[in-house]
This record gives structure tokens, C-alpha cells and sequence, in this order.
């Protein structure tokens, strides 16, 4: 068996990023930046008044109270087309543009005006302006050319509005990488369907499906395959053109796992069979045909936590990403915690804030790794490293907390 570490980095040696495309911007959240982004204008594109008020000239209004004759108005989107002279003033608004021969803006509630209709009129300023004041300089956000976004990069609200304000109406980002997604096992049935004596009700390939999503894939979830080694080849064979197959199911050692060799003609080639974690022993890695396989344990709690520890990296590492180890906090533990035996555990647990603010994890009764309403309510994965010593409630532990992405 190996560790978790060294599973996740073969895991990630064996994948490169999939192609690029080109999306319209209003598609463009979620997905990884695949070329870079640079300024197509500059922001703002002219000198522009940072809040409502007169745009002046500050030598004119070196002794307060000054009166200045109102030569007009200029909204935004609609610039004063004269020029400031000596005595002068126009009215201006939040994002309008500094007309020529003015120099700095007086803010509405240092002046008093009186109109005299479209915006003319006599003012008085009641301050003395700095040159530049309440002025935002043409290009002080950014200019023509400047890098804003490189790649690769998960793409936020917010780098979309940038991308946005820069001029971009479509940007080249990652594809989707194309996930298949297999349950197997004759006891399997769909949510729905009678469940016959000894069955259960298949929820691995939703989770799964749920996942990939969330991780920026595009989820192909097959039918469930019966153990049946044609059936199960068959499957995969079908999703001919996937850059990743994951089973749920068979990949143990019993006389009904038949995964691997269910896809040994189809050139199976296995990096790794087993991991020294709970829940989650009986995984594998490797290629069949084109694409990367991982097979997970048929447990649904088993293949919940291997795929966000494995699964989700191998996503993002498709994308372009780094596929890092899930990030940790630091907690206190909320009960005694034995010690361990020579595997990783992962102890579902939920997190609460004690009296003076500070994170406690604490563990479920129930660790058993069919019980999804156990993980459903857990926030958290405590990390218990193999042989780890007995930690005492109140002792510091490394917990992963879930729910990020909706997962």
C-alpha cells in the first residue's frame, strides 16, 4: 500500500491539461483560464470626476468664498466640448469627464449654486481645492496593455468583471475535461426502482456526478454495470473519448470485484492498487485505452472522501491546475481520539466555535463507511495520521473542511 501523498502525486505526474476554447464572457465564471488577459483600452479612458460637483479651476478659488460663473453641465457619457476659463465652472457628475483648462473638482456640499437653467449659473465654493482633487487620472485603474489576468486561474466574479471593464467579450479557457462515470455491481439500482431483497439504492454515480461538476469537469454518468466482466468492459468501452473513467465498485480482491479484470483486455494498464487510508483502502490508478481510470471503493462514504482527495486534484491538475491536497485548518479535537493503526484515517466530524472563538472538531459516534447521513452532516475531516498517538480532548489536530465548491 501506499500513502495518500504518494498516491495523489502519481496520481497527478500521469495527467496533463486538457485543450483550450474560446467562451463568451457571460460563460466564462468557474471555468480556468487558458491564455492570458491584457487591458484592450484604458480605465478610465479620460480624466474623470470622482464624485458630484464643479469642475474648477483651483487657482480661482485661492480665497474662499469664491463666485464663479456656471458655464454648463456635463453628465457622464456626455463631456463638456468648451474649456474652463478664468471665473468658470461646469457642473459635473460621478464619472463625468474633466473638461480642458479645469484642474480639480469641488464636491457638491462645499458649494452653494444657483441655477439659472441647463446647468448655468453662479457658484460659490466654500473650500480651497488642491489641484487634482476628486479627480481619477485616465488610466489609473489600468492602461492599454497591461496584464490583469495569467493563466491558469479559476475564474471569479470578480475577474470576470475585469475582464469585462478591459474591452473582453470572450476569453480562451480550459475545456471541460470529460469525466465518465461508472457504479457497478448486481445490488446496485437506481434512486426510484424496486429495490430487490439484499439491494441498495446506487448513490456513488450522483455524488460523483456532483463532484465533477463542482470541480469545473463535465460528468458522463453511464448505466450501471452488473457483475458482468463483458458488461463492465462494454461500459467503458462506450465512453470512448473521455480524458478520465471513474468506477465506483469492484476494485477490491473478492470474488465479485471485477474491475480490473473486467479491463485487462482492454489494455488496463494499473500504476497503483491500494492506499493506506480509511475509508477508501481498495482504490486504483492507471490508463485503460486513451483515458486516465481511477477506480474507487464501492462504499458510498469510501468514494466520497477518495474523490475529494484524489478525484477533485486529478480534475483540476486536467485544467491546468496545480490539483493540490485539500487545505487544512487547525482545530481542537472535541473527544478523545485513539490512537492509530498504520493507515491515514479521515474521522467525519462536525466544527463549532467554543466559548473564547477558537475551532472545535468532533468526531461522529459512527465512522462506518456505508452511513452517507453521517458524512452528509459532517463539516469536516479530522486527519489522523498512521500511528498517530492517542490525542486528548482539547489537543490541536489538522482537519479538511467540507462543503468548499458545494461539495
Amino acid at each position: 500500500m501506499i500513502s495518500v501523498a504518494e498516491a495523489r502525486q502519481r496520481i497527478l505526474a500521469a495527467l496533463s491539461p486538457v485543450g483550450p476554447e474560446v467562451v463568451a464572457l457571460s460563460a466564462a465564471w468557474g471555468r480556468v483560464l487558458a491564455a492570458p488577459v491584457a487591458a484592450r483600452l484604458d480605465k478610465p479612458g479620460a480624466d474623470v470626476s470622482a464624485m458630484d460637483g464643479f469642475a474648477v479651476r483651483a487657482e480661482d478659488c485661492a480665497r474662499p468664498p469664491a463666485r464663479l460663473r456656471v458655464v454648463g453641465s456635463a453628465p457622464a457619457g456626455h463631456p463638456f466640448r468648451g474649456t474652463v476659463g478664468p471665473g468658470e465652472a461646469v457642473r459635473l457628475f460621478t464619472g463625468s469627464v474633466i473638461p480642458a483648462g479645469a484642474d480639480s473638482v469641488v464636491v457638491q456640499e462645499d458649494t452653494d449654486f444657483a441655477e439659472r437653467g441647463e446647468g448655468a449659473g453662479e457658484v460659490e465654493i466654500r473650500v480651497v481645492p488642491k489641484p487634482g482633487a476628486h479627480v481619477r487620472p485616465r488610466a489609473g485603474d489600468f492602461a492599454h496593455g497591461t496584464m490583469l489576468l495569467s493563466p491558469p486561474r479559476r475564474l471569479t466574479a470578480r475577474d470576470v468583471g475585469l475582464a469585462a471593464s478591459a474591452g473582453h467579450a470572450w476569453l480562451t479557457v480550459r475545456r471541460r475535461p470529460r469525466v465518465a462515470i461508472l457504479a457497478t455491481g448486481d445490488e446496485v439500482t437506481l434512486p426510484g426502482d424496486p429495490v430487490p431483497e439484499g439491494g441498495v439504492v446506487s448513490s456513488n454515480g450522483f455524488v460523483l456526478e456532483s463532484v465533477v461538476r463542482a470541480a469545473g469537469g463535465e460528468p458522463i454518468l453511464l448505466p450501471i454495470a452488473p457483475d458482468d466482466p463483458e458488461a463492465i468492459a462494454a461500459a467503458v468501452a462506450a465512453a470512448r473519448g473521455a480524458d478520465l473513467v471513474v468506477t465506483s465498485g469492484g476494485a477490491s480482491v473478492g470474488q465479485h470485484d471485477l474491475v480490473r479484470p473486467a479491463l485487462a483486455p482492454l489494455g488496463l494498464a494499473l500504476d497503483f492498487w491500494k492506499i493506506a487510508m480509511r475509508p477508501g483502502k481498495p482504490f486504483m490508478f492507471g490508463r485503460v485505452g486513451d483515458a486516465a481510470l481511477i477506480g474507487l471503493p464501492g462504499n458510498p462514504v469510501s468514494a466520497t472522501v477518495c474523490a475529494i482527495l484524489f478525484l477533485v486534484p486529478a480534475i483540476e491538475r486536467l485544467l491546468g491546475l496545480p490539483g493540490a491536497a485539500p487545505a487544512t485548518v487547525r482545530a481542537r479535537a472535541g473527544a478523545r481520539l485513539a490512537a492509530n493503526d498504520h493507515r491515514a484515517d479521515h474521522l467525519r466530524a462536525t466544527l463549532a466555535r467554543d466559548a473564547d472563538g477558537v475551532l472545535v472538531a468532533t468526531p461522529a459516534a459512527r465512522q462506518d463507511s456505508s452511513q452517507m447521513a453521517v458524512l452528509a452532516a459532517a463539516d469536516a475531516l479530522i486527519l489522523r495520521p498512521p500511528d498517530a498517538p492517542e490525542v486528548a480532548a482539547g489537543e490541536w489536530v489538522d482537519v479538511i473542511p467540507l462543503g468548499g465548491r458545494d461539495i
